[in-house]
């Protein structure tokens, strides 16, 4: 089974109605629970990867907002906000980001996948600290003042 493959049985399982899912293969076996805090992936080699799915809800906020908007995570992963250790954040709160701008990296299953801001306008708040597990559409930042969508 390829990283692919386990990334979009994890997204499509957080679309799902389904509360649990366990799948195993002869060299993975993916156990997912929406009930619980923890998503466990265990490679047969003893390896574990657990994911920590909490996140923060923002379901009474409209999206469509005129004054803001979100950028939500596409996938399962850490959250970075900058490109490495001591490098600076790519995106501070107050900063005007253009659309298609790198805001954070989540890296899942070892990949790094660069984040991109969909509006040009001004990050008013950052939702996850660096180095957070996030989940699937979890807003990551607001922005505001959106000129662009």
């Amino acid at each position: 089974m390829t990283i692919k493959e386990i990334q979009n049985i994890i997204k499509e399982f957080e679309k799902s109605e389904l509360m649990s899912l366990e799948l195993e293969t002869k060299d993975v076996k993916i156990k997912l629970s929406k009930q619980k805090q923890n998503e466990i992936i265990e490679n047969k080699s003893d390896k574990n990867i657990h994911l920590n799915t909490k996140t923060k809800h923002h379901d009474n906020l409209n999206t469509n907002d005129e004054n803001h908007t979100y950028i939500k995570s596409p996938l399962v992963g850490t959250f970075y906000a900058q490109a490495t250790p001591d490098a600076k954040p790519f995106v501070q709160v107050g900063q005007k980001v253009k659309k298609g701008e790198v805001v954070c990296i989540i890296e899942a299953m070892k990949i790094m996948n660069e984040i991109t801001s969909p509006y040009t306008g001004v990050i008013k708040t950052i939702e996850v600290n660096n180095k957070d597990v996030i989940g699937y559409d979890q807003v990551l930042m607001t922005i505001g003042e959106v000129f662009e969508k």
